[in-house]
């Protein structure tokens, strides 16, 4: 019957808790219809999402009418397309209508129920563990370089694990605040949605220069530079070979004009003998070394 449990009341505590566990469906429906698209090879837009957000949330603002809760498109499913193959979205509607079907008979329900759990359990493994790897699989599509994706990844996965690897974490804090954390989906979505306003949305306060966790050094080369590399030079484990194989020596700036006196009075002849002068010249601490402790000569 509708209302079977009354009418509706309304409490600000109760609808502000509402508000953010609704945002994380969401957040997890909009990361279902990615993962789905990724699966059956279509692409997912802005519209596509959208869509998928209105058909969740009308199904949930009529569902507390017949006594049921937020409705939302779970992952399990996910998994399940990507294991069976099957794409068709008239089968998923055919489901949905044995579903309801299911949910009138009760005697059905002890059918279900008789099912052994290890055969529920190897395939909640399975169904699962596809959504997980499609979730990774996005995440390796995000940039890391030159922002702080890197950290809001880190700390929404370490948030995410704590209510998973110790379920009494949140006992002692408030009740609303229990309610809200106690889902590892609800912790890491809260947090990475929040890191994600911080740290890419407001640009006040934030420093020009993203965290060395998060970036790598700049590097160039100078026009001079450039000028000095020949057709066929590349680099091999941090040195610079020629198109014969060749090394070819890096000089320090303070031997410099002594290197370029030993070429023009003919005393260094061969790129070999330039880098022999050039390994003499290093101090003790940076020679090659042979097995005896004596400085190498190759």
């Amino acid at each position: 019957m509708p209302f079977e449990f009354g009418l509706p009341t309304f409490d600000i505590a109760a609808i502000i808790s509402m508000v953010i566990v609704v945002l994380v469906i969401k957040t997890e429906t909009t990361a279902d219809i990615i993962a789905v698209g990724e699966i059956i090879g279509t692409p997912v837009d802005s519209r596509r999402i959208a869509d998928g957000l209105r058909a969740d949330m009308l199904s949930s603002a009529v569902a507390p009418v017949f006594g049921s809760f937020t409705q939302s498109a779970f992952a399990q499913n996910v998994g399940l397309v990507a294991l069976s193959g099957v794409k068709s979205r008239w089968v998923v509607t055919a489901g949905g209508v044995i579903m309801v079907a299911l949910g009138l008979v009760p005697w059905l329900g002890e059918v279900v129920a008789a099912i052994p759990m290890p055969v529920l359990g190897g395939a909640g493994i399975v169904l699962f563990g596809t959504v997980a790897a499609s979730g990774i699989r996005n995440l390796s599509t995000v940039k890391y370089e030159g922002n702080m994706n890197l950290i809001i990844v880190a700390s929404s996965l370490a948030f995410g694990m704590i209510p998973v690897v110790q379920p009494e974490f949140y006992h002692n804090f408030p009740s609303w605040i229990e309610t809200i954390f106690e889902s590892g989906i609800s912790s890491a979505a809260i947090v990475a949605v929040i890191l994600n306003i911080v740290f890419n949305e407001l640009k006040t306060g934030n420093s020009p220069h993203p965290s060395v966790f998060a970036t790598k050094p700049i590097r160039f080369l100078t026009k001079a530079q450039l000028e000095d590399l020949e057709d066929g030079d590349v680099f091999v484990d941090g040195k610079l070979v020629d198109c014969d194989g060749e090394e070819v020596p890096v000089v320090p700036d303070e031997k410099l004009k002594e290197i370029q006196e030993k070429i023009d009075h003919g005393e260094v002849t061969t790129t070999q003998e330039l880098a022999q002068v050039v390994r003499e010249d290093q101090p003790p601490s940076t020679q090659p070394h042979d097995s005896k402790g004596n400085p190498s000569r190759k």
